[in-house]
């Protein structure tokens, strides 16, 4: 066996004194010192299906934002958002919108639809045996529905979108998940349904695979932003004209202004959207709240809108068409994540939507605080103040 290959035990390798040998393999080899890496609180016998030759914890410096105040269908109340991140001003900004939002009565937020996806794609001899089979897929609903529902006890099928390439037939299968993100749920409960439909379709299938990629799992596309991966959720307020005057030194028609501009950059450079900074507030809410960070390729990709009314106040709204978020499962239950979703009182069952909406409103307070912090020319002088930590 090579001297080089990582220490494991296959008897329990989710232990203090397996994670130590670890770290000192690496030191030796490397140099480093991992004094910190080693230093945690909590057990490692609970991180099974979290990860795997498990060394120590990398932290993250933690904040609170807040109080937000959200007017949700799932989401009521004044909230103190964790987020992790080691960007100065970061909090700051998102806590200037929140006092903002807050003010003017809070954000109503709306999740407007909600499934997991997975796309198999299925191979024929020609097009027209792809368009049968397209066609035999439809009547057949109600079996691949069965099929696909046996392996989990909170997936429901909810339906099959159909796209023809060629002499290809690409699926994507639509699943509710409850409260856990569900990619694993879903690729699980299509797989079974594939199987389901191989054994019942009586004409050759020339090649088959369980993902054919446009369900585009931790990637952006225009699908998603169309279809929606995840929770989409949509984020609204009004802004009286006096108090962006008053906090936010700036009027509605120079917020207008600089969110066409903004657009039309965005535009030129092939933007994917045309958000301001997205990725920030969802980012360091799913590293605190053990999310699947690598879902930020979807969930960031947001759709904001914005009108001055009749009145001259400035209406603005941000539409998350991709939002995955769990309050069950994956990363949830480690002890410092679990703290923080208690936090927000979004732990547990019945809690996913609850947790969607807040992120929404928070994404939104973010998007508002820079956006006015470009305005006022306040942007550069912020990040001096705040955002150095060294000579």
């Amino acid at each position: 066996m090579s001297n080089d290959r990582i220490p494991r035990n296959r008897e329990n390798d989710y232990t203090r004194e397996a994670a130590a040998q670890r770290r000192d393999f690496v030191s030796q080899r490397t140099g480093a010192s991992l004094e910190h890496v080693g230093q945690y609180s909590f057990d490692p016998a609970g991180l099974p299906g979290n990860i795997e030759n498990f060394s120590g914890i990398v932290q993250m410096p933690l904040g609170f934002a807040g109080p937000l105040r959200v007017n949700g269908e799932h989401a009521q109340g004044d909230f103190y958002v964790p987020m992790a991140t080691t960007e100065g001003t970061l909090v700051a900004s998102y806590s200037r919108g929140m006092r903002l939002t807050r003010d003017a009565g809070g954000i109503t937020t709306t999740v407007v639809d909600d499934a997991m996806q997975r796309s198999p794609v299925f191979a024929f001899e020609d097009a027209r045996g792809a368009r049968d089979f397209g066609k035999w897929i439809t009547d057949n609903f109600a079996g691949i529905k069965a099929a696909a529902e046996t392996t989990t006890r909170s997936g429901k099928l909810r339906n099959i979108e159909q796209y023809h390439a060629s002499r290809m037939l690409y699926l994507r299968f639509n699943l509710t998940t409850g409260d856990a993100a569900g990619q694993n749920m879903c690729g699980k409960a299509t797989f079974a349904a594939c199987q389901w439909i191989q054994a019942n379709y009586d004409r050759p299938i020339a090649r088959f695979f369980l993902s054919g990629n446009m369900d585009t799992d931790k990637k952006h596309s225009q699908l998603n932003t169309l279809h929606s991966r995840g929770k989409r959720v949509v984020a609204e307020i009004t802004l009286g004209r006096d108090l962006l005057q008053q906090q936010m030194r700036t009027t509605p028609e120079a917020m207008y202004a600089a969110r066409m501009t903004s657009q039309l950059g965005g535009l030129m450079a092939g933007a994917v959207h045309n958000g301001v900074h997205p990725a920030n507030g969802i980012a360091s809410v799913f590293i605190a709240t053990g999310q699947d960070e690598a879902n930020v390729a979807e969930s960031h990709a947001s759709l904001v809108h914005a009108e001055i009314t009749q009145e001259g106040d400035y209406y603005y709204s941000v539409t998350l068409p991709s939002l995955i978020v769990a309050t069950y499962g994956g990363g949830t239950g480690l002890a410092t994540q679990r703290e923080c979703l208690e936090v927000i009182a979004c732990y547990g069952a019945g809690k996913a939507r609850k947790l969607a909406e807040i992120i929404a409103a928070t994404v939104l307070c973010g998007e508002v605080s820079l956006g006015a912090a470009v305005v006022s020319e306040e942007w550069v002088s912020s990040h001096d103040e705040l955002g150095r930590n060294r000579p």
